[in-house]
């Protein structure tokens, strides 16, 4: 059971999102009753977002609340942004999980589980892994691509991580973590990694030196790659850019 006094905010990034966000699908999400809120933040969208975030706020206040950006920034920035109002709410985890719903809400037990029972952790990633038993439904090319991102990316952050780019993630609210969040990214499409990259420099500089024990992925029991994803095939060389100047940009290990 989680305590009564912990907070947890899942923030939901949403850029023209009307006819994708499975509302009644968060409507219906009562998993962990008391202590999840929701954080709907709208990324300047052109069509009824906004309208629709805003209605699920107001019908469930408790469980729902929505923030606009006054202009399209995208997706990184939409997340920070929903993040740092979180913490500055006091919440105990934050995380982001996408729209869509490609990772299912029922996924979110597990991940605050994990990082609720080992008191080290400070994050709970996920993990697109197609084992028996477990229903990853993803597009072969977006497999085979995201399988070299994370595997150029593990070798240059130095830890041995799966997946660096599912869109769901959980974080302890910690100084370090904080710290994390409190500049812009830098990348548009790989934020998730410049997370990491940040972190484990954090790390570094205050003389934690395993910072294996400190993340744990949590491979996924289902995994839907949803129609009308706004990554597409032709980001690819613009992604290897945004990877070579987070390596320019950071080192890890230092």
């Amino acid at each position: 059971m989680t305590s009564s006094t912990e907070k947890i905010v899942i923030v939901v990034p949403c850029y023209n999102e009307a006819d994708r966000l499975p509302v009644e699908v968060f409507r219906s999400f009562r998993e962990i009753p008391n202590d999840l809120r929701f954080l709907f933040v709208n990324d300047g969208s052109t069509d009824e977002t906004e309208e629709i975030i805003n209605k699920l706020a107001s019908e469930d206040p408790n469980r729902f609340s929505a923030h606009s950006l006054a202009q399209n920034s995208g997706k990184a920035e939409a997340v920070r942004q929903g993040l740092l109002l979180a913490l500055r709410d006091e919440a105990d985890f934050v995380g982001f999980w996408d729209a869509d719903l490609a990772t299912p809400l029922d996924e979110i037990p597990r991940f605050l589980q994990a990082i609720r029972d080992q008191p080290e952790l400070d994050m709970a990633i996920g993990s697109r892994v197609s084992l028996l038993g477990r229903k990853i439904n993803r597009k072969r090319s977006r497999h085979y691509i995201g399988r070299a991102f994370a595997t150029v990316a593990s070798l240059w952050l130095g830890i041995g991580i799966y997946d660096t780019q599912c869109g769901a993630k959980l974080l302890r609210n910690t100084s370090v973590i904080r710290k994390v969040l409190s500049k812009r990214f830098q990348a548009k499409w790989l934020f998730d990694v410049e997370i990491l990259a940040r972190y484990l420099q954090l790390l570094h500089r205050r003389g934690i030196h395993q910072p294996e024990n400190r993340i744990v992925e949590i491979p996924l029991h289902r995994w839907e790659d949803v129609k009308g994803s706004k990554v597409k095939a032709t980001d690819f060389p613009k992604a290897i850019g945004e990877l070579i100047g987070l390596m320019r940009a950071y080192n890890p290990r230092a």
